[in-house]
């Protein structure tokens, strides 16, 4: 007897693949043990951009580099840490599809910073576990579902950094190197020599900011430095430097070698005691930036000096961070006070004749350029050398502790090591007059080889990375990559970490000042007029000493 046909068998369903997109199913997957009982949850790896920013203090970078400090190293280990990344995944990024939007160099910070990766984003909390794992000099803002194929790298369409120049760096006649001065004496316009910085640009012990008598500052608020300690904007026994006029300074005098103690209120006050020849004690106090005292800032520096028998001491001072910004040639600025009554403030400000001209220099790279000659190991021939420069301008200034600041804002495609550090600088030594307007349409040429000045990285910050592509395309399935929904929490976090920073490091160290005195023909001798075969023009660089 013959077995009956069997039925055919369905065929059995395959298993669903782990999805790395966007769905509203945030189940977690549950095994059961071999007795049927409950076991451990097992989570899905979901695809997200994490926005963040850092303070680039102490770290020599954003991209991961073996045996250094950098910003991805320890966020990589947050995430792991914060159960975002499995044991087996720790330390190897492409098996998580890593990918950054942009690339900060050494002490380079970042408001709007976007990494992209496949991650545990369950259970909820992790972003407050991810800034627990992370000094405070970070903060994780939150993260956005993205599709399967997103790179916060690919996707990017254009970047905008900030950099922070101090006022008086685009003022001719301030920290001047040694030959100008020099070359100065006799003529109708002579330079003063600055007292406050060294003559070849650097610190020496004993000159720079040397003081007769001991002061101490508590500040308030501090940013915290890779040991923990605060990074105060002054240095104790008063080394930190001024930036005003000599002829600005206000001279308090006390008789027969006693000084009588004043009570200042300003945004930031330096105190200099000097002993005349006949023992008369001398009591100097100068503003930063030179400029005046005023009721109306926020910063309170109560200083009690007196002087017996030729020898001064000094009590408490205290010290408190302030912050202000206003559009340059506005009726009003931060403070209440209009343009005419901002220029009084100091003998140079940055009206609307300085923002006119210094705004004409920054257009010119605007556009398709190669800037081989703004950054390092690219030839001239590598395609990687030509970029796109959106926008550039500085119409704000902004005041943080005592210090003018004008907000030069870029906004690129992409950029390439050090090349936004060196367009600042060229176009600051064409506002101080080292060099001539069109030291920048020759620089861009692809046959023109030269060495132009790089400004401190200080100054530099990462304000946002856009991805404007992108959101248009998934607008109706994704949420928008955008810093918008944390724009509170990053300004506070600018304010509080970045500003701080440029401001502290400015009274402390006197980067910028002290770069100024480099920027002369002795350490670039490129500054001067060069012709389109590569050629010095002696004849335009006599015309270029003759304006200084």
């Amino acid at each position: 007897m013959e077995n009956p046909a069997s039925s055919p068998q369905e065929p059995s369903s395959k298993k669903p693949k782990m999805s790395t997109t966007t769905s509203d199913d945030e189940d977690c997957i549950t095994t059961t043990t071999a007795d049927g009982g409950p076991a451990k949850s097992r989570y899905k790896r979901r695809k997200i951009a994490i926005l963040f920013a850092y303070c680039g203090v102490g770290y020599q970078g954003m991209q991961k580099n073996p045996g250094a400090k950098t910003i991805e190293g320890d966020l990589e280990e947050a995430l792991y840490q914060s159960g975002a990344v499995p044991e087996h995944d720790r330390g190897l990024p492409k098996r998580f599809d890593w990918a950054r939007s942009a690339r900060t160099d050494k002490g380079v910070s970042a408001v709007g910073q976007v990494v992209s990766g496949r991650f545990y984003i369950d259970p909820p909390g992790l972003i407050d576990r991810l800034n627990s794992n992370l000094p405070p000099q970070f903060r994780i803002f939150g993260f956005k579902r993205v599709t399967a194929s997103f790179s916060a790298k690919k996707f990017c369409d254009r970047r905008r950094y900030v950099y922070l120049i101090p006022v008086f760096a685009l003022d001719t006649s301030s920290h001047r190197d040694r030959e100008s001065v020099l070359a100065s004496l006799g003529s109708g316009n002579e330079l003063v020599k600055c007292l406050e910085c060294s003559e070849r640009g650097r610190k020496v012990e004993g000159i720079m900011g040397k003081r007769s008598f001991e002061s101490r500052s508590v500040v308030q608020p501090g940013i915290s430095s890779n040991n923990g300690t605060a990074l105060s904007s002054r240095e104790e026994n008063g080394t930190f430097l001024s930036h005003s006029e000599i002829n600005n300074e206000i001279m308090v005098c006390g008789d027969n070698g006693n000084a009588n103690s004043n009570i200042l209120q300003c945004e930031c006050v330096s105190i200099q005691s000097e002993i005349s020849s006949n023992g008369e004690g001398a009591l100097v106090s100068t503003e930063e930036n030179g400029t005046p005292l005023s009721h109306t800032e926020e910063a309170n520096v109560k200083s009690m000096v007196s002087s017996e028998n030729g020898n001064a001491n000094s009590n408490l001072v205290q010290y408190e961070s302030v912050i202000e910004e206003r559009e340059v040639g506005g009726e009003l600025d931060g403070c209440g006070n209009g343009p005419v009554e901002a220029a009084k403030r100091s003998g140079f400000s940055y009206g609307e004749k300085e923002r006119e001209r210094f705004n004409r220099i920054l257009k010119c790279y605007e556009g398709t350029h190669n800037f081989h000659n703004f950054t390092t190991r690219t030839k001239a021939e590598d395609p990687s050398a030509r970029r796109y420069i959106i926008s550039l301008e500085a119409n704000t200034t902004v005041t943080v502790d005592g210090i003018d600041f004008v907000k030069c804002e870029v906004v690129g495609q992409s950029f390439m090591l050090h090349q936004i550090r060196k367009m600042i600088g060229v176009a600051v030594a064409i506002m101080r007059n080292c060099a001539p307007e069109s030291l920048i349409g020759t620089a861009l040429q692809k046959e023109v080889n030269i060495n132009v000045p790089t400004a401190p990285e200080v100054g530099l910050y990462l304000d946002e990375c856009f991805f404007t592509s992108y959101n248009q395309k998934w607008k109706d399935t994704h949420e928008k990559v955008s810093m918008k929904a944390y724009e509170e929490e990053a300004e506070e976090f600018k304010m509080n970490h970045i500003y701080s920073h440029i401001a502290a490091t400015e009274h402390k160290e006197g980067v910028v000042a002290l770069w100024l005195h480099s920027l002369n023909n002795r350490n670039y001798p490129d500054l001067r007029v060069i012709s389109n075969d590569g050629k010095t023009d002696l004849n335009g660089a006599k015309a270029v000493d003759m304006a200084k």
